[in-house]
């Protein structure tokens, strides 16, 4: 039994809109920059060559989340970015990106960083998925 909150002119409650739409604006005609996800771990050699723990190959077992995206003719100072745990909304003068994370991030650590020369804005973000203090312990 779901109770109604007791303002009866609301359409939904707040816990029904999903984080991030209120960045969604599909009447913006910017278009929207080449990227890719990549993932990352951390491995030692007790990984590598004796395979004493838990950790494959698979993005289950990786610790970070890296986007690197294309943006063309782009100072770094035109560039606007909102990072939270499962939105990234970036946005500059000729391009805008709103991407719906594939997992739950910490939006309070992570590294971005823009590589002039190849005109790529690269963010890593610590991926932050429940059990993770068990099994990357």
């Amino acid at each position: 039994l779901k109770v109604k909150s007791e303002n009866r002119k609301t359409i939904w409650d707040t816990e029904e809109v999903p984080e991030g739409s209120e960045f969604d604006d599909t009447q913006d005609p910017r278009e929207e920059p080449e990227y890719q996800i990549l993932f990352k771990q951390c491995v030692g050699t007790e990984d590598v060559f004796l395979g004493m723990s838990r950790k494959d190959h698979s993005t289950a077992c990786c610790e970070y989340m890296v986007i690197k995206i294309k943006l063309p003719e782009t100072k770094c100072s035109d560039i606007v970015l909102d990072i939270q745990d499962e939105v990234l909304d970036l946005r500059t003068p000729k391009m805008k990106l709103l991407l719906h994370l594939p997992y739950r991030v910490n939006s309070k650590d992570g590294k971005v960083r823009f590589l002039s020369e190849e005109e790529t804005l690269e963010i890593t973000l610590r991926v932050s998925r429940m059990f993770d203090f068990i099994n990357f312990a």
